[in-house]
């Protein structure tokens, strides 16, 4: 899932391929090749006495098919992140680059351009318009690029069956529980078939049987293809990803294999103690 990204097709024209030298030393274990990387990272926010450096050097590297969480206390940086990782924002300093070409540096335009094309994006709170069905949501992403909505309808049908709510699409979004609703958002998310899902606490919202119903999806996703990168508080939701990656005060502070709930929240509790996150490394 999620286009090819072998050669220059299907690549928006102002992303190239460009080389990079930046070092490799940064310790993480990536079992593929690698399609997001991020380098020396750097965001502060305000001035004087109310600066905040949100990001402090951060590195990241993300392999095509994987599904990597993200984590740390409140106010670590970890949504900072996601926005740079998604074009929501731009880093101070430092490189993001996608299959090897670079979007930290386009203009306002072309980032806009590049969340509708590379990027889909799950959210904590769905964003589903009130007013519009689940089909009708889930078609948004093509009516804003200018698609006729007959050309893309087949698809439509096929992410809602994909998520389990064929026998929904009709409905409005108050008509669905919170678990329904995020399950739309990410056949939203996959419409325009994103290089990259970029999820901010896609389970913070729904109860726990809502929330293992999504991340179960989101794995399956995952296990077909799909590359992921999700912020997360939830250490079982982390522990469904194939790696987790910890950030405190801005820095990354190690990352261990998922697969394991309580491996997780060992590392998670040695993080918000000031200790590096410690444990196994994923293998290669």
């Amino acid at each position: 899932m999620g286009r090819c990204t072998d050669g220059a097709g299907g690549w928006p024209p102002y992303l190239r391929r460009v080389p990079d030298t930046s070092p490799r030393d940064d310790g993480q274990q990536v079992a593929a090749r690698p399609l997001l990387e991020a380098r020396g990272l750097e965001r502060t926010f305000g001035t004087g006495a109310t600066e905040v450096r949100a990001l402090r050097s951060v590195d990241l590297v993300v392999a095509e098919g994987e599904m990597v969480a993200i984590m740390g206390p409140s106010g670590s940086g970890k949504s900072t992140l996601l926005h740079i990782l998604g074009a929501l924002d731009r880093p101070d300093a430092g490189s993001v680059a996608v299959d090897g070409r670079r979007y930290d540096q386009l203009s306002d335009r072309e980032l806009t351009e590049l969340r509708g094309e590379v990027f889909g994006f799950v959210f904590q709170f769905f964003n589903l318009l009130p007013t519009l069905t689940a089909a009708e949501n889930v078609l948004l992403p093509a009516l804003v690029n200018g698609e006729r909505p007959g050309k893309v309808a087949g698809r439509v049908d096929e992410l809602i069956g994909l998520v389990g709510l064929a026998d929904r699409a009709s409905h409005l979004p108050t008509e669905l529980s919170g678990g329904e609703q995020q399950r739309i958002a990410i056949a939203r998310a996959l419409l325009r078939d994103p290089v990259l899902v970029l999820a901010d606490e896609p389970t913070g919202n729904l109860d726990s049987a809502s929330g293992s119903a999504v991340m179960g999806l989101l794995r399956d996703l995952v296990d077909g293809g799909q590359t992921v990168v999700m912020v997360t508080h939830d250490p079982a939701a982390a522990a469904l990803a194939d790696r987790v990656v910890f950030i405190r005060d801005g820095s990354v502070s190690g990352e261990v294999a998922g697969g394991d709930t309580d491996r997780v929240i060992d590392a998670f509790r040695r993080v918000e103690s000031g200790a590096p996150a410690g444990g196994s490394p994923a293998p290669r």
